[in-house]
C-alpha cells in the first residue's frame, strides 16, 4: 500500500490517478501515523523549496519521513519532492532539506559554459541517460520524460541513476538505498514514466510479501 504525502504543495491527483492505472492500492494523507502504515511513500511537490519544508515541518512530516526512511521504508520524491530529499536549497535563500541524500539544490544560470543562453525554467521532454543500475530503472531502455523545473540537484555521481542534458548534465533519477527521486514528472511522462512507477511499485509490493 502506497502512501502519498499531502502537505499542500503536491500534484496529488495526477500521481494517484497514475497509480490507479497501474492497479496500485494507495491513499493520500497528511497524518504521520496513518502514513507510517504504508509500505512505500511518494513525496510529490510543486512550488518553492522553503515553503514546502515549512509545511512539512509544521505537520511533523519532516521528522516522520526521516524516521520512515531510516527504518528501511521506501521513499520516492517527485519533482520538488526529489529536491526536498537533499541537504539544502538556495531557492529564496538557504533552506534546509530532509538530508536523506547528500547534496544541494541550485538554480539554472541561464547560460552554459560556452555562453549559450537557455530558457529557465527547464520545461519539456528530455531523454534519460542511465548512469548506474537501480531497481527503479531495471529492465528499461532510455526514453524521454517530461521536466518542469528552475532548480536542479548538485550531488555525487554515486547517487545519480539517470541524467538528462540541459545546458549540461542534470540529475534526473537519484537513488540511495531505499530512497529514490525523480526530477521529472513520471505521471506525465507517458509509457516511460509509467514503467518507472511500476518498478517502484514492484519494490513496495516485494516488501509487502516479505
Amino acid at each position: 500500500m502506497l502512501g502519498i504525502v499531502d502537505y499542500g504543495m503536491g500534484n496529488l491527483f495526477s500521481v494517484s490517478k497514475a497509480l490507479e492505472r497501474l492497479g496500485a492500492d494507495s491513499f493520500i494523507s497528511d497524518d504521520p501515523k496513518e502514513l507510517s502504515k504504508a509500505t512505500g511513500i511518494i513525496l510529490p511537490g510543486v512550488g518553492s523549496f522553503r515553503d514546502a519544508m515549512s509545511l512539512l515541518e509544521k505537520q511533523g512530516l519532516d521528522e516522520f519521513l526521516k524516521r520512515y526512511a531510516a527504518g528501511g521504508g521506501y521513499v520516492l520524491g517527485i519533482c520538488l519532492g526529489m529536491q526536498l530529499l537533499f541537504d539544502e536549497s538556495e531557492e529564496n535563500g538557504p533552506a534546509q532539506g530532509l538530508s536523506l541524500i547528500p547534496g544541494n539544490v541550485v538554480r539554472f544560470q541561464g547560460m552554459d559554459a560556452s555562453g549559450h543562453v537557455y530558457k529557465v525554467p527547464h520545461m519539456g521532454w528530455n531523454r534519460l541517460e542511465f548512469k548506474h543500475s537501480s531497481p527503479v530503472t531495471a529492465g528499461l531502455e532510455a526514453d524521454h520524460v517530461y521536466f518542469v523545473h528552475s532548480y536542479y540537484v548538485n550531488t555525487d555521481e554515486a547517487y545519480i541513476a539517470a541524467s538528462a542534458t540541459y545546458a549540461g548534465e542534470v540529475p534526473a533519477i537519484v537513488a540511495k538505498g531505499n530512497v529514490f527521486g525523480m526530477q521529472f514528472h513520471p505521471e506525465k511522462s507517458g509509457q516511460m514514466g509509467m514503467s518507472l512507477l511500476r518498478n517502484y511499485l514492484s519494490l513496495v509490493e516485494g516488501k509487502e510479501k516479505a
